[in-house]
C-alpha cells in the first residue's frame, strides 16, 4: 500500500516508544471492511446517536449547571456556548477519522495510528480518566435527585451519611453504589439490550427537560441574570472548561465502531446528530434556569433543576416529575459512560498495552463481562467516596487532551495516508482541527491548578505501568508491519 509504515517494529530507542499500528491491522482486527467482530454489530444510527446524547444530556444540565452558575452568573449561556463551539469543530475531526478507522477505542486507536504507541497510551490513559471519572462524577449527583424524589413522593431521604461522600458532610455516597452496580448487569447482558434501554431514558429525559423549559419560561425575568457577567471573562472560561467534561458523548459514540452496522456512514451521522441535539438541549435549559431564579441561588442547590420547579411550583408534579426524569436520566448516562469505557480497556488489552482480561469477551453474552465488572468497582468506588466539583474538573482535563490528539490526528493522516477511504472528510481542513485544538487548549488554560496537579499525578502513574508493562507486552512487539 501507498504511504505504508515501516515493514518492521522498531526494538530500541526512540523508535520502540513510537511505533504506529497499521490502520490496515485495525480494521482487520475489528472486521470493518468484512462486517465481522469479536463483537456483535447491533448498533444504528439512531440507537449511536443516542447513546452519544445518552452520555452527554444528563451531566451538564442536572448536575453540573449548579457547579458553573455560581463560577460565570448569569454568562454560563456563554461557557455553554464556547463548549459547544469546541464540541462542534471537534466533532468534524471525530467524523473523519471515526469513518476512516471505525474501531472500538476511540481516540486512543487513532492516536495509535497517527502518532505512536506512547503518545496513544498516555491518551488512553487520558480517556480511563475522562470515562471513570465522569461516570463517577454523574453517579454523585444521582443521589441528590434520588432524594428530591423521595421527599416529594414519600417524605423521606436517604440520610446523608449515606448519600454523600466524604468532604460533603457524608460517610459513604450509597446511591452512587447502587446505580453503578445496576448499571454494570445491564451492560453485562449486551450491547444492544443496553442501548436500547438508554434510548429510552434518553426519550424521557428529553422529555422532562423541556418541561422544565416550558414551566421555568413562564417565570422568566430579566432580572434574574444581572448582573450577566459578575465574574468576567475568567468566571465564562472556567465555567466553560468545567461543563466541557458533559460532551463526553462524542467520544462515546466513537468507542462503539465495532458495534456498529455500516461504521463507515453510521458514526459520522450520529456524531452530528448527537452535538445538534446536546447543543440545542443545553442552551435552552440554560437560559431558562437562568431567567427562572436569581443566580445567586444557585450555589449549594442540590438537584437544582428540581429545585427550581418546586420553588415554582410548590410541591406539585412538575417537580417531581422533573426529579423523576433526573433519576432515569443520571441511570442512562452512567450506563453509557461505563460502556465507553470498558471499550476503550477492550481495545488496549487487544494491543497489549494492559492485562488480556479486559479483552476478554463472553463467548455467548460476546461483551467483554470481566472487563465491566472490574471497571464498574472501580468507578462505584470512586463515587463511593469522591466530591463532585474534584470529578468534573478532572474529566474535563482528559476530555479535552483527548479531543486535541484527535484534531491533530486528522492532520497527521492527512499527510501520512492521504490514500485511505474516508466515510466523511473536514471542511475547511486544515483550518478547522487548528481552530478545534485552539479551543481545546484555551478551555485546558481556565482549569484550576489542582486539576494539574491530579492530571501529573495520574499521567505519572500512566507512564510507570508504561514503561514497566506496555512497552514490553505490546502486539507490536511481536509483530512485522507493512501498513
Amino acid at each position: 500500500m501507498t504511504g505504508s509504515a515501516p515493514t518492521t517494529t522498531p526494538t530500541t530507542g526512540w523508535g520502540r516508544v513510537m511505533r504506529r499500528k497499521p490502520v490496515s491491522m485495525l480494521n482487520a482486527e475489528s472486521g470493518t471492511d468484512s462486517g465481522g467482530s469479536e463483537l456483535r454489530r447491533s448498533l444504528g444510527v439512531f440507537r449511536l446517536t443516542m447513546i452519544g446524547v445518552g452520555s452527554t444530556v444528563g451531566t451538564g444540565i442536572f448536575i453540573v449547571l449548579n457547579e458553573a452558575v455560581p463560577k460565570a452568573g448569569p454568562a454560563v449561556v456563554i461557557s455553554f456556548v464556547l463548549a459547544a463551539i469546541t464540541a462542534a469543530l471537534t466533532a468534524l475531526c471525530y467524523a473523519e477519522l471515526a469513518s476512516t478507522i471505525p474501531v472500538a477505542g476511540a481516540s486512543y486507536t487513532y492516536a495509535y495510528a497517527t502518532m505512536g504507541e506512547l503518545i496513544a497510551f498516555v491518551v488512553g490513559a487520558c480517556l480511563l480518566l475522562e470515562y471513570g471519572v465522569a461516570a463517577s462524577a454523574v453517579a454523585v449527583g444521582w443521589g441528590e435527585y434520588l432524594n428530591a424524589l423521595l421527599g416529594d413522593v414519600v417524605g423521606w431521604q436517604i440520610p446523608v451519611a449515606l448519600s454523600a461522600p466524604p468532604g460533603e458532610g457524608g460517610i459513604l455516597n450509597l446511591p452512587a453504589a447502587v446505580l453503578v452496580s445496576a448499571c454494570c448487569l445491564l451492560l453485562v447482558r449486551g450491547a444492544k439490550e443496553s442501548a436500547t434501554i438508554n434510548a429510552i431514558t434518553v426519550c424521557i429525559k428529553i422529555a422532562v427537560l423541556l418541561l422544565f423549559v416550558a414551566v421555568a419560561f413562564t417565570a422568566f425575568r430579566a432580572e434574574n441574570a444581572q448582573p450577566f457577567a459578575p465574574f468576567g471573562a475568567a468566571g465564562v472560561g472556567a465555567a466553560a472548561s468545567m461543563v466541557f467534561f458533559s460532551y463526553i458523548g462524542m467520544d462515546t459514540v466513537s468507542t462503539a465502531g465495532e458495534e456498529v452496522r455500516n461504521p463507515r456512514r453510521t458514526m459520522p451521522l450520529a456524531l452530528f446528530w448527537c452535538v445538534v441535539i446536546v447543543t440545542s438541549i443545553y442552551l435552552l435549559v440554560a437560559i431558562a434556569g437562568i431567567g427562572a431564579q436569581p443566580w445567586q441561588d444557585f450555589e449549594g442547590q442540590d438537584a437544582g433543576l428540581a429545585a427550581i420547579l418546586g420553588n415554582l411550583t410548590g410541591s406539585g408534579w412538575p417537580a417531581v416529575l422533573l426529579a423523576a426524569g433526573g433519576v432515569v436520566s443520571i441511570f442512562g448516562v452512567t450506563l453509557t459512560t461505563i460502556y465507553g469505557q470498558t471499550r476503550i480497556l477492550f481495545s488496549m488489552g487487544r494491543d497489549g498495552m494492559i492485562p488480556k482480561v479486559f479483552h476478554t469477551v463472553h463467548p455467548r453474552r460476546r461483551t467483554p463481562v470481566r472487563n465491566t465488572l472490574i471497571v464498574s468497582l472501580f468507578v462505584g468506588l470512586l463515587a463511593a467516596v469522591v466530591p463532585l466539583n474534584t470529578l468534573a474538573n478532572l474529566t474535563s482535563m482528559g476530555t479535552l487532551v483527548a479531543f486535541t490528539v484527535v484534531s491533530a490526528g486528522v492532520v497527521v493522516l492527512r499527510r501520512t495516508r492521504p490514500d485511505l477511504e474516508r466515510g466523511f472528510r473536514v471542511p475547511g481542513y486544515p483550518v478547522v482541527p487548528a481552530l478545534s485544538i485552539a479551543a481545546c487548549v484555551y478551555l485546558i488554560s481556565q482549569l484550576p491548578w489542582t486539576t494539574y496537579l491530579m492530571f501529573a499525578v495520574w499521567l505519572g502513574l500512566a507512564l510507570t505501568l508504561y514503561f514497566t508493562y506496555s512497552v514490553k507486552h505490546s502486539r507490536l512487539a511481536t509483530v512485522d508491519l507493512d501498513a
